[in-house]
């Protein structure tokens, strides 16, 4: 479980101070698919990597499982069982895509059961266990591997910034089934079929909470205060 407590991030605009994130009063349940939406710019990357622990708080309390993690590192979180997808993923030239997930999931993980892990993703293992993950690997090839190497961590809270980007329809549907029982999973997404499959939807707008509940009753009320990229495409 997450728990943010009056968080407030500001950051400098010239002379002045601009606040990105004002007074974010939230849980994140385990067990629980919370997607976050709203507009470009509302703030939904800037509270995920504040969970993280990628950038810090100007001010409130951050808690996971009841331990406050306002200052800890980003590996201290992950130790703690964080994990965080990032929307650009980052390539490492030299080092197999079996290699990274051995480092992911830190174990020697047998093909057969490497394999797994991108089939979940869309993806047919054989052809990629054993390429380099550089880019020679198209953007979506990327997306979805990254994705594979964030399960393979088998975090206890993990969160998807944009999971979406730039995979194929098929492995989309897979995306969707990818969500396990007993994690607490956070989606930045504006892709309509996403904020379905979510139990819960967190709606940004302008750095504070507009709407925040059981995705069937958020999702009645986004058409009066829509983000433009949500969609079905």
């Amino acid at each position: 479980m997450i728990e943010l407590k009056h968080i407030y991030y500001t950051i400098k605009d010239g002379d002045k101070e601009k606040t990105i994130l004002e007074d974010i009063n939230c849980i994140f349940d385990d067990d629980c698919v919370t997607a976050i939406t709203g507009q470009n710019g509302s703030g939904k990357s800037t509270l995920t990597k504040l969970i993280m622990g990628i950038i810090n708080p100007t001010s409130g309390k951050i808690y996971f499982n009841n331990i406050d993690i306002t200052d800890k590192s980003v590996d201290e979180r992950a130790k703690m069982g964080l994990t965080y997808a990032f929307q650009q993923p980052i390539t490492f030239r030299g080092i197999t895509i079996k290699e990274l997930i051995d480092i992911a999931s830190n174990e020697d993980n047998s093909i057969p059961k490497a394999c797994e892990y991108l089939s979940k993703v869309g993806i047919c293992a054989k052809d990629y266990i054993n390429r380099e993950f550089d880019k020679t690997l198209s953007g979506g090839e990327q997306k979805r591997i990254e994705l594979a190497l964030t399960l393979a961590k088998c975090g206890k809270c993990i969160i998807f910034d944009e999971p979406e980007a730039g995979i194929d329809l098929w492995s989309f549907e897979r995306l969707n089934n990818i969500f396990e029982k007993g994690i607490c999973y956070i989606v930045v997404s504006h892709q309509t079929r996403l904020l379905e499959r979510a139990d819960k939807i967190l709606v940004l707008d302008k750095g504070k909470i507009k709407n925040y509940g059981i995705s069937a009753e958020v999702i009645k009320h986004l058409s009066s205060y829509q983000c433009k990229r949500v969609s079905e495409d």
